[in-house]
């Protein structure tokens, strides 16, 4: 290839497209430009204007929308990351050490509140219920010899200090009996589990632990024969119905976030969903390296699609609102860090450089470069662009 035809691609690729950041000039500005070359050249067409017929803007299926002024939502952006809420969330363990006997449920399983979770074997559960049962004989025990007491005091035989010591004797055997019951529930054997152990007087080392909450197993460590001790977290549930999604504002914004305001909340896995929610909490610590504060935002999750650990984008919806000039986001391109836009302009369409606002659904904002009631490509735009590259390397190649 020579050198002059490379020239004029290299020339465009590196002063991009030639869009114009104001207006185009009237008619009565142009005429008093190169006058006295009037007669002798005919001017080139501005290198930011793309003229199409209305058959090729019929093909190119080029469409257009006005600029118009509406109201925009208070938005504030931060980014997040959703959390399990910790009071919807339960680790099942033991207070001893103890071998699994039986697993109930996996991973992923929805439980309800007191259901199956593990059985387990545990040689202070067969020691808690022994002495269970002898606490009970001796509470037993203790209160038939105070009854006898009592009727040979009133029957005028009995001695007083006999009575007295019977009395002791079955305080003594009560404490005794609810200290052995207190210590089956810290094993994790409910009030009815422990009645059931009463009347059955059945001894065994056994005890199935039981899921605290409704939710969801999303860690399970029971494997049969396997031993735990008491530090072991064995199995894990969340009720990921509604969860929170944790947010760094900025300390210069914080003035403007109050609790009770709706919070929209996106996530990368589910493009175009938004999940939406109420602000929660608002921290009283400043983060001394990001200078952040944590605002916390309480989603719904009904569908179960938020997995705890996701990064999210929060909108926080602050009140009051604001008039500004809004095009549809389609009509928006962007090139590098430029934002563009064609502007319908009598027969021809004007490339415009503009600056761009807040996001308002389908909206976007424009602070700079564009007044209200002026027409802007919101199909077609894309083929705009590409044919106005391509003037702009013909007229290059022609003039060199």
């Amino acid at each position: 290839m020579s050198g002059k035809a490379v020239f004029p691609i290299l020339l465009v690729a590196a002063l991009g497209l030639q869009c114009s950041r104001e207006a185009p000039p009237d008619a009565t500005q142009q005429q008093g430009v190169n006058s006295t070359h009037r007669n002798h050249a005919k001017p080139a067409p501005p290198s930011d204007v793309v003229r199409v017929s209305d058959t090729a803007r019929e093909l190119l299926g080029i469409e257009v929308e006005e600029a118009k002024r509406r109201g925009c939502r208070a938005v504030l952006k931060a980014m997040g990351k959703v959390l399990a809420p910790q009071p919807q969330t339960a680790i099942v363990s033991h207070a001893f050490p103890a071998r699994v006997a039986a697993v109930h449920v996996k991973v992923g399983d929805s439980v309800e509140k007191g259901q199956a979770l593990v059985t387990l074997e545990s040689g202070e559960v067969g020691t808690a219920k022994s002495e269970f049962f002898k606490a009970i004989a001796d509470r037993e025990l203790a209160k038939l010899t105070l009854e006898r007491e009592q009727r040979l005091l009133g029957n005028g035989i009995g001695v007083k200090k006999n009575f007295l010591a019977a009395e002791t004797s079955y305080k003594i055997a009560q404490a005794n009996a609810e200290a052995a019951e207190k210590t089956l529930h810290v094993l994790g054997f409910t009030e009815e589990q422990v009645e059931e152990i009463a009347d059955t007087h059945q001894i065994n080392p056994s005890i199935t632990l039981h899921s605290p909450i409704a939710g969801k197993v999303v860690s399970n460590r029971a494997v049969l024969g396997a031993l735990f001790d008491q530090l072991t977290e064995i199995l894990t549930i969340i009720d990921t119905t509604l969860l929170w999604v944790d947010a760094g504002i900025y300390e210069k914004d914080i003035a403007r976030v109050r609790i009770g305001q709706d919070a929209e909340v996106t996530v990368p896995a589910y493009p175009g969903k938004v999940f939406t929610g109420k602000v929660s909490y608002i921290g009283d610590m400043v983060n001394e390296e990001t200078r952040t504060i944590t605002v916390r935002a309480e989603v719904d999750n009904e569908q179960f699609l938020l997995k705890p650990g996701m990064f999210a984008d929060v909108s926080i919806l602050l009140n009051g609102g604001c008039q500004v000039l809004m095009v549809p986001t389609v009509a928006v391109l962007e090139e590098g860090n430029r934002k563009l836009v064609f502007v319908k302009q009598q027969d021809f369409f004007r490339c415009r450089e503009v600056e761009t606002g807040v996001l308002d659904g389908d909206h976007r904002q424009i602070a700079k470069g564009l007044q209200s009631g002026e027409e802007v490509a919101v199909e077609g735009n894309h083929e705009l662009y590409s044919k106005l590259k391509e003037e702009i390397l013909h007229r290059a190649h022609h003039v060199h």
